[in-house]
């Protein structure tokens, strides 16, 4: 099993090879937008070796790029063109089904690309030399370049344990340097069931961004506060910014919208690795097409301040990438992570099973059961339930030796035959009504222990 790492390199240029660097990358810009019309003049074709045949001896002779580059970017023109018309696809189904009433204008007109981005391949455009040094390729010849990065990954480079792959030439213009982000694969041991000696669920949310519970009766709070808070000052500067309407305005918001997304993945970062520790199975919720079962009841003007603020913070909930965070983290530390069912993870109470929307006072923090009476953080509970569905994969890992990822691929797969795939569905959740979070089951749980006796290590606030 391999693990996909893109090492972020900084080249250290003296002033003639930035020019040259410079003159190469533009080059590179100026032949993906000439190929990129072509292109739309096929029939806005996603075939890289169609556009190939097109424009290859065009690029070599216009742009005088090498044979690779010529080779790479109508590929790179391809892939934009695939990815456009899948995203037109998309809305044209969402548009039949009522969810939305905007069309998809990406493919009026040929995509531009304004980034000074350069593809470039190993071994031929680029190679790594001794005395940490990288040859790369322009339009006057190769350069020597020394390069600065990660100590981690500068490891994995030169001591020749990672798989190198492709990489991109990126100028920052903030800091009006040169990167060169390298793709790299790390070979990663097959888990058995025996590497495994820890299992915990992991609740999402926007009070708080995750939730982390063992089966040990451990558990990590990490509290939203601090970024829902700068998260609303970034759209309040946003606002001003645009009525402004300038080009300082312009500049500013794009710089802007680069420190909040970076922001906001450094805060998911830190919660990934304390979450993923080492030999461990954590579970995960699937919450694909989440915002979709979830929509707003009110939106725009007919909606209250409130719930436009709410709105707001739920269209930037970053869940899908703490989930690719904590996965790949886990992949690295020897660990494991799975997604399971999200149906009733913060309805079920885990200590009689009892289900109900009456579990949820309110829709608020506390988890009352209305059966058994048990009482708990409601995040708490979700991340529970999930930490107890692991356990029941983790058994059939046991005893069939094979384990998925993603425990019900098998119905999605099976997405033409609605009623198999609420079979399955429905077999699954029968299973996960007969878990019991007891203390024959868990020996250290308390079994009238109050939420406020709960374990709070890693809380982010």
């Amino acid at each position: 099993m391999g693990q996909t790492l893109t090492a972020k390199l900084k080249l250290e240029v003296t002033q003639e090879q930035k020019e040259q660097l410079r003159v190469t990358s533009l080059a590179y810009k100026d032949a993906l937008n000439y190929t990129s019309g072509v292109a739309f003049e096929m029939g806005k074709t996603y075939n890289g070796t169609k556009i190939q045949k097109k424009v290859y001896y065009t690029l070599r002779e216009k742009f005088r790029l090498p044979s690779q580059m010529a080779c790479n970017v109508p590929r790179q023109v391809g892939a934009t063109y695939k990815s456009l018309r899948t995203k037109l696809k998309h809305n044209e189904e969402a548009f039949k089904a009522g969810r939305t009433k905007k069309r998809y204008k990406g493919l009026d007109k040929p995509p531009k690309y304004v980034s000074r981005t350069c593809t470039l391949n190993y071994q031929r455009d680029y190679s790594f030399i001794k005395d940490q040094k990288v040859s790369v390729i322009t339009l006057s010849g190769r350069i020597k370049v020394n390069y600065q990065g990660y100590s981690k990954h500068l490891y994995l480079i030169n001591s020749g344990v990672a798989k190198i792959g492709a990489a991109k030439l990126w100028y920052s213009r903030a800091r009006k340097t040169y990167y060169l982000l390298v793709s790299m694969e790390v070979e990663i041991p097959e888990l058995t069931p025996n590497n495994i000696n820890r299992v915990i669920g992991v609740d999402v949310g926007q009070r708080y961004i995750a939730v982390a519970a063992d089966t040990r009766n451990k558990a990590q709070f990490f509290s939203g506060k601090q970024v829902r808070h700068k998260a609303s000052r970034y759209v309040k500067a946003r606002r001003s910014l645009q009525r402004k309407g300038t080009r300082s305005a312009t500049k500013r918001l794009v710089a802007l919208s680069g420190r909040e997304r970076r922001f906001i993945a450094d805060t998911n970062h830190c919660i990934a690795k304390q979450v993923a520790e080492p030999n461990t199975l954590i579970g995960l919720e699937n919450l694909t097409h989440i915002r979709e079962r979830t929509k707003p009841q009110k939106k725009g003007k007919k909606a209250s301040h409130k719930q436009r603020r709410a709105n707001s913070n739920k269209a930037r909930w970053s869940f899908a990438q703490l989930h690719g965070f904590i996965d790949y983290k886990a992949v690295l530390s020897g660990s494991l992570a799975v997604k399971v069912d999200a149906h009733y993870t913060s309805q079920a109470c885990p200590c009689c099973g009892h289900t109900s929307k009456g579990n949820r006072p309110n829709k608020g923090l506390t988890f009352v059961c209305q059966q058994c009476g048990y009482v708990l953080h409601s995040d708490l509970i979700g991340a529970r339930n999930v930490a107890l569905r692991v356990l029941l994969f983790r058994q059939d890992w046991e005893s069939t030796g094979r384990f998925s990822a993603v425990p019900d691929a098998s119905s999605d797969e099976g997405k033409a035959d609605s009623e198999a795939v609420a079979r399955q569905r429905a077999s699954r959740l029968s299973r996960y009504s007969e878990l019991r979070w007891t203390i024959d089951a868990i020996s250290t749980l308390s079994e009238t222990e109050p939420s406020g006796e709960v374990s709070q290590g890693g809380v982010v606030e």
